[in-house]
């Protein structure tokens, strides 16, 4: 068995961007076995003197990846030199099968070190480097794989390297309604394939921060999950809950406590402009609730209801547009209230009623159509009945 295993990263995979520490310490064992490296990158090692070992690990992308069975194979074919396993990126952020590895050479009295690389995931990563071939159309693909994918995809598409955060927000949007209609259309399928284009949006967005130095999808992981964590004490700590009430309230005071919070004025601060009108606004209410602000029952949001008519219809008379809008939308606003009295979600009410006079009108098209007829011709009445009829037959 060699003495030292030396684990070094050999960066995003161009030659160029061989850290001086990485590149020193292979010169200084002057053996090597390489895992994936291009072409171009064995050759600039090999004209440096060090030695390529060759067919050592059988299957370099199981071992990256951490099979157990792969570890330890490498682990016994060592054959008693000091000797550099170089990996593409950052050992301690690209080799999943770093863990492993470190035990397996444990248990053998192996002795190990660690000399970072340049992480695959960065600017140079994702303009200018060979990236090394991805596995086959066919194979099961994993986490790396989709951010290797987008760095391709920025190197290689003409379209993919013009796009900036700005540009993405409306396909991050349509994406986002896009995984709605699946959900609900109850497609499982249609479910599956829109959280992949949604999620590829969020790997998108990642990847141009971290071609700026600003953050990385591994930034946002573990902000997330770090956040998760620190938000439910009750799952992860020992506090006990006895209520989804008593969880909101916890949830809230974690929050205050955050960086965030800092420059918040008000509660109702931090709720997105760019929301539905109906979700935003109940949004709202429901943070008003959780300090009181609210009636004991939705009987209260009956009579602000029919207040509230009362005064579009003393607008209304009076002819005073603004007056008018401003009265609609207190109306509007109650509405949403009761909804939420009524632990319905209102934005969805809104689609399904939507959907609902969707598949109505379209049923009164299509009948008018097999009478030669279109709606535009047909009196009030004529609407009428056809509304009737769509009522009771449309799906």
């Amino acid at each position: 068995m060699p003495s030292v295993v030396r684990i070094v990263g050999l960066g995003p995979g161009d030659p160029d961007l061989l850290t001086l520490g990485s590149l020193e310490a292979l010169r200084a064992v002057g053996r090597a076995i390489v895992v994936l490296a291009s072409p171009e990158l064995a050759l600039f090692l090999e004209s440096e003197g060090v030695t390529l070992v060759r067919d050592r690990i059988a299957d370099p992308d199981l071992f990256v990846r951490g099979s157990a069975d792969a570890v330890d194979a490498f682990a016994a074919s060592l054959d008693g030199e000091d000797i550099v396993l170089g990996v593409l990126g950052n050992p301690l952020s690209d080799f999943p099968g770093l863990p492993l590895l470190l035990r397996a050479l444990e248990r053998a009295g192996v002795r190990s070190e660690l000399v970072p690389g340049m992480p695959r995931a960065t600017l140079s990563a994702a303009i200018s480097m060979p990236l090394v071939p991805l596995p086959a159309g066919s194979t099961h693909h994993s986490w790396p794989d989709l951010v290797e994918v987008m760095a391709r995809l920025r190197r290689g598409c003409p379209w993919d390297r013009e796009q900036t955060h700005e540009s993405l927000v409306p396909y991050l949007v349509e994406e986002t309604y896009e995984v709605v209609d699946a959900i609900e259309a109850r497609s499982d399928a249609d479910l599956c394939e829109e959280l992949g284009d949604l999620l590829l949006q969020i790997v998108f967005h990642a990847q141009l921060a971290t071609e700026r130095g600003s953050f990385s999808i591994a930034d946002v992981v573990d902000g997330l999950s770090n956040k998760m964590i620190r938000r439910h004490p009750h799952v992860f700590g020992d506090q006990a809950v006895s209520s989804v009430a008593e969880v909101w309230q916890n949830w809230d005071a974690l929050k205050a406590l955050e960086p965030s919070a800092a420059t918040r004025t008000s509660r109702l601060d931090g709720i997105p402009r760019g929301l539905g009108a109906l979700q935003r606004a109940q949004k709202m209410q429901d943070k008003a609730a959780r300090v009181g602000f609210d009636w004991p029952d939705e009987s209260g949001v009956r009579a602000k209801l029919a207040e509230e008519f009362e005064e579009l219809e003393a607008a209304r008379r009076d002819g005073d547009p603004a007056a008018i809008r401003e009265e609609l939308g207190d109306v509007i606003f109650t509405v949403v209230n009761l909804a939420r009295m009524l632990k319905i979600d209102a934005e969805g009410a809104m689609r399904d009623a939507s959907a609902k006079f969707y598949t109505r009108f379209t049923f009164m098209e299509r009948r008018a159509e097999t009478e030669g007829r279109k709606l535009g011709e047909l009196s009030a009445g004529e609407l009428e009945s056809l509304w009737q009829l769509a009522k009771r037959n449309a799906a």
